[in-house]
């Protein structure tokens, strides 16, 4: 499955040469050729919308991360903060406590 189904480059596309026959290009080798080129392009299609259904997933998941990380900060910051007001209080006393009041 996926890009490892692939049979065709865009060189080989490209450099393709059909044989000619008493009415133009032989039918079934330009036949077998397409039937090729349509493979490869449905194996394309889909590897591009499994590649999307992931990158979707690695989004969402990102998002979430991002959430969880920002509601984490907060509450480190909240919990530093105290810690830095439990510390000016016993340093320099109550009364510079109050005076921050």
């Amino acid at each position: 499955m996926g890009l490892d189904r692939i049979q065709l480059t865009g060189k080989d596309i490209l450099e393709k040469n059909f044989k000619t026959g008493m009415r133009g290009y032989n039918q079934e080798e330009v036949d077998e050729f397409l039937d090729i080129i349509i493979q490869d392009y449905e194996a394309f299609q889909q590897e591009m919308d499994k590649l999307k259904q992931e990158n979707e997933r690695l989004r969402k998941q990102s998002d979430q991360s991002r959430t969880r990380s920002t509601t984490t900060n907060h509450q480190v910051n909240y919990d530093i903060l105290k810690r830095v007001s439990n510390l000016e209080k016993a340093v320099f006393g109550k009364k510079y406590a109050d005076a921050d009041s």
